[in-house]
């Protein structure tokens, strides 16, 4: 088997149809529009219209001008115009996908991720009212302890500081040694 049959097959086995469907149904009650039957998920996302109308839905003029005909080029600005709305809106750089993954179809699963970061970047937003992606980040979990509470962990060594009581383990041979053979 040829190395890119190989990297072709890997990438197609990371992607999970349920979570493509999941997302599907969130692009289209968001939108409020069905993707047309019988085309791919990926083939509906290729030219970058329908992100760039799900970031405009949840951030009103994040995209001003979205290509609709133009040629290559053009439905490629539109999939880069979207990833600049979303770091914008808060998703993290690292969450993003490249274009290529998209418009090439290299790695639609990192698409399918990208499209959840979005989903749960929403939550953040207060201004969005719902439907939601994916599982709600979790908030600050903020604790306030009394100087009391303080002092008393000050004065407790647990065994990850590295103390057991002086014990080590210098000297122990488990074990023949390394033998370095030469001439072989």
């Amino acid at each position: 088997m040829s190395l890119e049959r190989q990297v072709r097959a890997k990438l197609a086995a990371k992607r999970n149809p349920e979570q493509e469907q999941e997302c599907q149904q969130w692009i289209e009650t968001v939108l409020g529009a069905k993707f047309p039957p019988g085309e791919a998920f990926e083939d509906v996302l290729k030219d970058g219209t329908v992100l760039c109308q799900l970031i405009n839905k949840l951030k009103p003029g994040a995209v001003p001008k979205i290509n609709t005909s133009g040629g290559q080029f053009k439905m490629m600005e539109n999939i880069t115009n979207f990833q600049a709305a979303i770091k914008a809106y808060g998703v993290p750089d690292i969450d993003v996908f490249q274009t290529v993954d998209l418009w090439e179809k290299k790695d639609i699963a990192q698409v399918v991720s990208t499209l959840f970061a979005l989903g749960r970047e929403t939550y953040r937003h207060a201004e969005w009212s719902g439907p939601y992606l994916g599982p709600k980040p979790a908030d600050e979990c903020k604790r306030d302890f009394s100087e009391e509470v303080l002092k008393a962990g000050q004065t407790v060594i647990g065994l990850q500081a590295g103390s057991n009581k002086g014990a080590t383990q210098a000297g122990q041979n488990l074990g023949a040694g390394r033998k370095i053979l030469l001439g072989k």
